[in-house]
């Protein structure tokens, strides 16, 4: 049930499948975790383990904080009603590993981040500063183009100037559709410097004959430059690529794959694989989500967009030394993708798209939330069930920094692992759950069930509630002080909202990210 700090040092380094899972909220996770933790917050647990964590034997190991272990063996309670069946629990959380002499990083993604610093060093990466592109776009003559390699939602925020988005796992099929003229500088940025680097260098291992460089930290290297960024723009990647052009590129792609020693593999052996269910297999489409829908795959095949399941493979990949198989649908963008994930040191292979996947048509696992005192109300019965009711309690389970903004003013937040802080004393009290999050409130009413509660109302409620509804609203941001935001993590977040030092902060965090990693986690990664 429980082992200590040097036994999961052992075991992280032994080859065999291991998921490590940090229960702790997001805000407090990107304070201080483990190298190979994965974010599995308590308040969508079982939502979150199941898709992390397909294969119910693989060997898990659970912590947070030593002063929160009450909650880590709830978590362990929840894994094993779910038929996990080799759970652990560091013993001590956090601290004890800390105490151990061994590190622990802030931030998120940091395997990815750090290998994205360690492959500039590897590939000297050329890059170029800001300073430098600012100066580029105002010579009349210049032949450049910036690509954005982040994904829309994150490059309508906030962008280059005139750059236009082109997430990283499109680029290798796009980028020349873009920049058709070799000798067009191609630039590539994203938000700090892992998507920039990997990007740039992904043309480069591809063959473009293009002069190819690295926006240096990005857009807030821009910021911090002192430049003025775009917000909002609507400019990306054209959906049709020329056959000639997509011929080229496969040809370059057979090289690179080539080069890596890409292992493919066929329909019937990934069937076995699953039927032996002795390794975790993760299935990953890695093209756009339109081209993923219109498939139509059976469920077991992962919507996991190129660029960002190499930048963040932590928040689709749960499982240490499992099986990635990636969907090769047109001999180009998967090979790229799939050279970027072995050296981050997994054990991926291709799959050709050969009209037979749809046999992969195994059962997915679903979550089941045993409800018997609880009602589900839609936003219009929800402002009846308020005015009828002057007597509920109102719990709002929507991220910290949205109920800061605007929330009703009655009510109260809340988050998983506080609910038997703030549960009432009173079991026959009426409670209420309103919260953007079909799965937080399900666990939370599940909870309260759990407690003894037994008129539960829960509602799933759009950001457009608080705009149309004639209850009273707050736009109090003390309520919450920033200590109470676990779920929220300010460095990361607020290095976009025009805070220089948090910008700095970020970055700094991300080229120290070498200097941090001992021999074991830095031996995970394998350049080529």
């Amino acid at each position: 049930m429980y082992i200590l700090p040097q036994q999961l040092k052992d075991w992280l380094s032994d080859h065999h499948e291991i998921a490590l899972l940090d229960i702790r909220e997001h805000g407090q996770y990107g304070e201080n975790h483990l190298f190979y933790a994965v974010s599995a917050p308590f308040s969508v647990l079982e939502d979150r383990v199941v898709y992390l964590v397909p294969r119910v034997t693989t060997r898990i190991v659970l912590y947070g904080n030593h002063a929160e272990e009450s909650i880590v063996r709830t978590c362990m309670e929840r894994l094993n009603q779910l038929g996990y069946q080799n759970v652990y629990i560091l013993i001590g959380g956090v601290e004890s590993w800390e105490a151990a002499g061994f590190n622990t990083f802030a931030g998120v993604n940091v395997p990815s981040k750090t290998f994205g610093e360690l492959a500039e060093h590897f590939y000297h990466t050329p890059c170029i500063s800001a300073k430098e592109l600012y100066d580029l776009q105002h010579q009349a003559s210049a032949n450049y183009i910036v690509l954005d390699g982040r994904p829309l939602s994150e490059y309508q925020k906030m962008n280059i100037p005139g750059s236009i988005c082109c997430p990283n796992g499109e680029l290798a099929l796009r980028a020349t559709e873009l920049a058709p003229d070799p000798q067009t500088t191609i630039i590539i940025n994203c938000a700090g410097r892992t998507r920039s680097i990997i990007g740039a260098q992904s043309l480069i291992n591809l063959g473009l004959p293009n002069p190819i460089f690295a926006l240096e930290n990005g857009t807030q290297g821009w910021y911090l430059a002192d430049f003025t960024l775009e917000h909002h723009a609507d400019r990306v990647y054209p959906d049709i690529i020329s056959s000639k052009r997509v011929v080229e590129l496969q040809l370059k792609a057979a090289k690179l794959s080539e080069r890596f020693a890409l292992a493919k593999v066929t329909v019937d052996e990934v069937h076995r694989w699953l039927d032996e269910d002795e390794v975790t297999v993760y299935l990953c489409d890695i093209r756009t989500a339109k081209e993923y829908h219109n498939s139509h795959w059976p469920s077991l095949i992962r919507h996991t967009p190129g660029g960002q399941l190499v930048q963040a493979t932590d928040e689709f990949i749960g499982v240490r030394n499992a099986r990635i198989v990636l969907i090769d649908t047109d001999n180009i963008r998967a090979i790229v993708t799939a050279t970027w994930l072995k050296q981050l040191g997994w054990d991926v292979y291709l799959l050709p798209d050969d009209g037979d996947l749809k046999r992969l048509s195994t059962i997915k696992r679903e979550v089941t939330y045993q409800l018997n005192h609880t009602q589900v109300y839609d936003e219009e019965q929800l402002i009846q069930l308020i005015e009828d009711n002057a007597d509920l309690i109102i719990f709002d389970a929507r991220a910290s920094n949205e109920y800061r903004k605007v929330h009703l003013q009655n009510s109260q937040w809340i988050i998983r692992p506080l609910i038997t802080q703030l549960a009432p004393q009173n079991k026959h009290t009426k409670i209420l759950i309103i919260g953007d999050s079909k799965v937080k409130n399900l666990c939370l009413a599940q909870d309260f069930e759990q407690l003894g509660f037994k008129q539960i109302y829960i509602s799933t409620i759009t950001a457009n509630f608080f705009h149309h509804t004639d209850l009273p609203i707050s736009t109090d941001s003390t309520v919450l002080q920033d200590k109470d935001c676990i779920d929220f993590l300010f460095f990361v977040h607020d290095r976009h909202q025009g805070n220089k030092k948090a910008a700095q902060q970020y970055l700094a965090w991300e080229t120290n990210l070498i200097k941090q990693i001992d021999a074991q986690e830095k031996a995970t990664f394998h350049f080529e």
